[in-house]
């Protein structure tokens, strides 16, 4: 999966899409569309996607390897904005969805990228 090549894919799935972070072998790429409203703090991003969303893709894939299927992603519903978090098998994708999208509607169209 190389992160310059997906994301635009990523971003062309819907124009809800503001913003998007490949975190790989250690490696965090981001892109954000210039116009997104009420928008996190870069920082403050850097640390979520470094830190928050590991941490709870770890917890939630944890708890569903025991008796629950596994984890596909996670999704958090956010005041802004819906964050949609898939593991990868070298980290994970992030994507932040506009608040007034239903994002169970995109998770077929990102999960098919992923596969690819």
């Amino acid at each position: 999966m190389q992160p310059d090549a997906l994301m635009p894919q990523i971003f062309a799935v819907s124009e809800d899409v503001r913003y998007v972070a490949i975190y790989q072998d250690g490696e965090l790429t981001t892109s954000m569309k210039p116009e997104a409203q009420n928008a996190s703090a870069s920082e403050s991003d850097k640390y979520e996607e470094l830190i928050v969303n590991p941490s709870i893709l770890t917890l939630a894939q944890q708890r569903g390897n025991i008796d629950c299927g596994g984890c596909r992603f996670v999704l958090i519903r956010y005041g802004n904005f819906y964050q949609l978090v898939t593991p990868t098998s070298q980290g994970h994708v992030s994507i932040c969805i506009e608040p007034h999208a239903d994002p169970l509607q995109l998770v077929p169209k990102f999960e098919s990228l992923f596969e690819e």
